[in-house]
């Protein structure tokens, strides 16, 4: 909780802080990556840092728990710390990290709102920043623990058992240690972080959802080629579809994630778009495979059939539960598919059993609109779950 004095020094420099703190995230990193060239090379995407993406959700993240720290004292945004730290988890993050992080922040504050920073504000903004920055530390300590692993060190050698052309853009990896050991447990909708050496000798990290069953001997993540308009854009999603074969090695992480299934017995909703099938694939062959008797609302949208990977084993997995029905959404569908599945995802004729808890995974759009249409239908904010691929801008996009 943020002591009485910081919260009254907090809530009256936070508009100002939020107006600039686009221009604190972008600065921070400049400095950041001036003082540690390494940390872009092998740790930070350098498609979100040419896009943007990473500073606006930096931005948004912060501002979101500085609001909630003055406005509901009581609470923190675990849900919003969950997801940061399974992703600094599934990267290897350490504590030495945040101290590195705060040395360059808090000289991007200082220089952008110059004397509007006294000593009391300076203070004030530390104590928001180590109270996230403790919270995050104690949950990814939890979470190596978890996992048996010694902070940052999550790494292993996998092989590359196979690889199947789901679509012209999208390849299906199957890998296993190479050490012989068993491969860790995940939980159904959890994703590994994969670190492939590009051209220029960066080793870049890209996370993909495990599109298999726990149960699996071995596992398998998807990845859709990413055509983008120059390097970084898709440079990791160019570099496995062009390069890596059966008897290749990478290195894949642990397996993280927070969007997993939160209740064994409520009536489910898997809700995705393009790509975002593929946490959805997972639950739904643990969803078969454990028996699971409650109804099951599938929902997915693609720009078209041959578009859609996965699409057999995203109706097969419906079929082989006794309560579930697959809905299927094509804006260039082939002939004689139903009018009413043409175009974008509308819930509107979907029946969604009370109850239901609701799962998405897709471009943001794609989960504004559908969370849009279930808290129409009744569903509770709170039992809307999402993943979002790359930086989370839900907060920051408001």
């Amino acid at each position: 909780m943020l002591s009485e004095p910081s919260t009254a020094t907090v809530r009256a420099t936070l508009p100002a802080v939020g107006a600039a703190i686009g221009d604190i995230a972008d600065l921070f990193y400049r400095k950041l990556f001036d003082a540690h060239p390494e940390l872009l090379r092998d740790l930070f995407n350098r498609g979100n840092q040419a896009s943007g993406a990473q500073r606006q959700a930096l931005a948004g993240s912060i501002a979101a728990f500085a609001t909630q720290l003055v406005e509901h004292p009581g609470t923190r945004p675990d849900v919003m710390l969950d997801r940061i730290a399974h992703k600094h988890a599934s990267l290897g993050v350490t504590a030495a990290q945040y101290d590195v992080v705060h040395t360059h922040l808090f000289a991007a504050i200082a220089e952008v709102l110059g004397d509007a920073v006294t000593p009391e504000v300076a203070a004030a903004w530390d104590e928001v920043y180590w109270l996230m920055a403790n919270a995050l530390i104690a949950i990814e300590e939890r979470l190596y623990a978890q996992q048996g692993v010694v902070a940052g060190d999550v790494w292993r050698a996998w092989e590359v058992v196979s690889r199947t052309e789901e679509t012209a853009d999208v390849a299906t990896f199957q890998l296993r240690p190479a050490d012989g050991a068993p491969a860790p447990a995940f939980r159904p909708g959890q994703y590994v972080s994969v670190q492939v050496e590009l051209p220029d000798g960066a080793r870049q990290i890209r996370q993909y959802s495990l599109s298999c069953a726990p149960g699996s001997a071995l596992r398998s993540f998807t990845v859709k080629r990413v055509h983008g308009g120059g390097a970084p854009d898709g440079e990791v999603s160019r570099q496995l579809h062009d390069h890596v074969r059966a008897g290749d090695r990478l290195r894949v992480s642990a397996p993280y994630g927070d969007l997993v299934l939160k209740s064994a017995e409520a009536p489910l909703l898997l809700a995705s778009a393009g790509i975002g099938c593929t946490p959805m694939l997972s639950m739904l062959e643990h969803l078969a495979d454990s028996g699971h008797r409650a109804p099951v609302t599938v929902v997915h949208g693609d720009r078209s059939p041959a578009d859609h990977a996965l699409r057999a084993d995203h109706a097969l997995f419906t079929a082989k539960l006794p309560d579930a029905a697959a809905h299927f959404w094509y804006e260039n569908p082939e002939q004689g598919h139903p009018a009413d599945r043409t175009g974008l995802v509308d819930l509107t004729g979907v029946a969604i059993p009370s109850g239901t808890h609701a799962y998405l995974c897709g471009p943001l759009p794609f989960m504004r609109a559908v969370r849009t249409q279930l808290l129409a239908k009744g569903v509770p904010a709170a039992d809307i779950h999402y993943e979002v691929f790359g930086p989370d801008l839900w907060l920051a996009e408001g």
